[in-house]
């Protein structure tokens, strides 16, 4: 496995926060260059997975699938993406949430039938995966995915037209999911009946894209039409795109997309996700005031809050730390002195700029704390006479099952301290977590509109089987 020379959360295996959702891609442009544009959809979405990327293509007879371990520029290189020729494509870049992070469990995955072939891409997480797989064969799928069983059982009849069989099997699959998938000759796309996980559809000048995010359709020139309806299945080939129900929608996106998995240039819902994070911030100003001579965010994370922050409170807005611009995954394994580095490899304090200051510090998200402590220590080391931490996410209590790996909710340090009690632990002057209700506020949705289960346990999806975890189906082997 290559690796790029980058410092990522591997630096300290204890201290990892919330790993992102999937970034799923696929575009149907005879004419065009679609293995490119699939590399620039997913380079687009590499936030949300860094574990993995795959590439999909058909000329129309046949399918292609080139995926490995990695970033997607360590997957792919010129050679590589001129091989991948035809008029429809999808792509995938992972964080595992079902099954280990190993090639196989790679996507997109790949099934071939005496009827053809098909390729599927997935964000998500299933719930009921253990079920969907006790009804195919014995040796019926190679990887430990729920993205494979999937693929499997919408592969099963192939005398049948593959969304005749998608529309069939879909509600009956549990969870979160926005799947993008293709035979040899056209392009689908799905969302469940909560909508859980974002999917939008954008136009091309000569043809269609899906994708996990706006900003993705943006860098490859594609205009956006719509966000894709949760329960909704689209067809994509040269007779257009046509779109049918399979189950009644029930809206309950993730809030969370708006705290942190999304880019700031998306737009989720009809609303910029830069916009409502800094009208977080000026409701944690609202909520949480405090004296103090400059606010300062832990880039990029708390960026925008903090200026929403900085706004309401009249505090000035500043940089008190300075990120490494090459953060990212690494494949080295850093020494023990190294790792005694800690956070300092990643951010460095200005001392110049708070030496002296109260300082208010703004992040999105706390979640076992061991980075926010080692930035408290690392601000009153460089001089700041007081550190207030402000997040701009209420207190994450709760797991995640729907394509969020958060840690366990023993691991959480939310899940068992008070605030009071965290703020002792991180060693901070005062500390503020926006509340449920605000956080809502600012994204204009209704609360019922959304899942917010990481911050008060209410699952829109009942978790009632306790085959559940990211290794369901290895346990079966």
């Amino acid at each position: 496995m290559k690796g790029d020379g980058r410092l990522g959360h591997d630096l300290d295996p204890q201290d990892r926060g919330p790993q992102d959702a999937c970034g799923v891609f696929g575009v149907w442009a005879p004419g065009e260059d679609v293995s490119k544009l699939t590399y620039y959809g997913l380079y687009a979405l590499q936030h949300r997975g860094q574990e993995s990327a795959g590439i999909a293509v058909s000329e129309g007879s046949r399918i292609l699938v080139y995926k490995d371990m990695g970033l997607v520029a360590q997957v792919f290189d010129e050679s590589i993406l001129g091989t991948l020729r035809g008029h429809l494509s999808i792509g995938h870049c992972r964080y595992s949430t079902t099954g280990s992070s190993v090639w196989e469990n790679a996507q997109p995955t790949l099934s071939s039938t005496d009827g053809g072939g098909l390729a599927l891409a997935h964000n998500g997480n299933l719930i009921n995966t253990a079920q969907l797989a006790e009804r195919l064969a014995p040796g019926a799928i190679r990887a430990t995915t729920d993205t494979e069983v999937l693929t499997a059982l919408l592969a099963q009849d192939a005398t049948r037209p593959v969304d005749d069989v998608a529309a069939e099997l879909l509600p009956e699959v549990k969870g979160a999911y926005s799947l993008v998938w293709m035979n040899e000759t056209t392009l689908f796309a799905a969302r469940d009946p909560q909508g859980i996980r974002p999917l939008v559809l954008g136009r091309l000048e000569r043809g269609w894209v899906v994708a996990s995010e706006t900003a993705a359709l943006d860098i490859v020139g594609a205009s956006v039409i719509r966000e894709i309806e949760p329960g909704e299945l689209l067809t994509i080939d040269e007779r257009g795109v046509r779109s049918r129900r399979f189950a009644e929608a029930n809206p309950k996106g993730c809030l969370f997309e708006y705290v942190y998995l999304a880019r700031p240039d998306t737009t989720i819902a009809g609303r910029g996700v830069q916009s409502t994070r800094v009208e977080v911030g000026r409701e944690l100003a609202r909520e949480h005031p405090v004296d103090a001579d400059l606010v300062i965010p832990t880039p990029e994370s708390g960026t925008p809050a903090a200026i929403g922050y900085a706004e309401q409170s009249g505090i000035p807005y500043g940089q008190g730390l300075v990120k490494n611009s090459y953060v990212g995954r690494t494949f080295i394994q850093p020494s023990q002195t190294i790792r005694q580095l800690g956070i300092r490899l990643k951010l460095n304090p200005l001392r110049e700029v708070i030496e002296g200051k109260r300082l208010v510090v703004v992040d999105d998200s706390i979640v076992r704390g061991n980075t926010q402590r080692a930035i408290v220590k690392m601000l009153r080391e460089a001089g700041a006479t007081e550190v207030h931490v402000r997040i701009s996410s209420p207190p994450v209590a709760w797991p995640c099952f729907y394509g969020i790996d958060f840690a366990t909710r023993a691991e959480l340090i939310a899940g068992s301290l008070s605030v009071e009690e965290i703020r002792s632990s991180l060693g901070a002057d005062s500390l503020g977590y926006i509340s449920i209700e605000g956080l809502t506020r600012a994204t204009t949705l209704p609360a019922e509109r959304l899942c917010r289960a990481c911050f008060d346990g209410r699952y829109p999806i009942p978790i009632e089987d306790d085959r559940v975890g990211k290794f369901v189906l290895e346990a079966r082997r």
